[in-house]
């Protein structure tokens, strides 16, 4: 028995987020079922971040363990075979038999949330930003961004469907770029992240930019805990799980003869 790790690139547009689901199409189950055609195993993946419906993923993680003697980085080339277009496995290596995706110590992750600003949508970039024509002050914009960084419960920044009861994460950094006038770029990098948070976070910024709250309510609005004082969910489509980065002792031993 070993355990496989896959990094997945993904259009999630047609997908009901990554968790597997009854009925409907999802991230986890096509690559569960590409792997199960490839091999002849019953396989269910683990995964490092449960994107939602809607939301792309340009490096996500996952893993699982085979009986199969096919060696681990011959998956990435064998899986693409038995996986639509919008999906695509780029890596793939073997990892220790309990090493988990979302169980290591020191892991960041980093989403984008790409906003489009033209007057009239682009239906080349429709699909992964959202939209918005106006006045945005972005200097504001920043300002509350780096309000919103450090260690807090950031109830006030998940949805209220959100089931966990421990809400203190830690955002280590979100950064506003405006590459050109057309088009705003945030980046949230944490140690993980709470249902919509993400969303939650770039829609309260959105309405710092168009003067409806300012930066120094940022600290009030975590501590109130309290949902309806953030700004609005932006829409999914805007957002995409960017990066994960494990430790580099990690990467290091993961990497090694010996893990093999």
């Amino acid at each position: 028995m070993k355990r496989v790790r896959l990094w997945v690139s993904y259009d999630g547009t047609e997908y009901s987020g990554w968790q597997i689901q009854p009925g409907v199409p999802t991230i986890e189950g096509k690559l569960d079922e590409a792997i199960q055609n490839l091999i002849g195993e019953n396989i269910h993946v683990i995964g490092a971040s449960r994107t939602d419906a809607g939301v792309h993923g340009l490096c996500n993680v996952a893993v699982f363990d085979t009986e199969h003697p096919m060696p681990a980085d011959r998956y990435a080339f064998a899986l693409n075979s038995f996986l639509p277009d919008d999906i695509v496995v780029f890596e793939s290596d073997e990892v220790a038999p309990d090493w988990h995706p979302r169980h290591v110590d020191g892991t960041r992750k980093t989403y984008e949330y790409r906003i489009t600003r033209t007057r009239h949508e682009n239906p080349l970039t429709n699909r992964y930003s959202a939209h918005y024509y106006g006045p945005l002050d972005v200097e504001q914009v920043r300002r509350a961004a780096t309000l919103l960084c450090g260690t807090h419960d950031y109830t006030s920044f998940c949805a209220a469907a959100t089931v966990v009861t421990d809400r203190v994460r830690t955002v280590y950094d979100i950064t506003v770029e405006t590459p050109n006038d057309d088009t705003m770029i945030f980046r949230v990098t944490g140690n993980g992240f709470l249902y919509n948070m993400v969303r939650i976070i770039v829609g309260t910024l959105l309405s710092v930019g168009r003067g409806e709250l300012t930066p120094e309510q940022m600290p009030d609005i975590l501590a109130a805990c309290d949902r309806t004082k953030a700004g609005p969910t932006a829409p999914a489509k805007g957002l995409t799980l960017y990066k994960i980065e494990y430790p580099a002792e990690v990467q290091a031993f993961l990497s090694s003869p010996a893990s093999s």
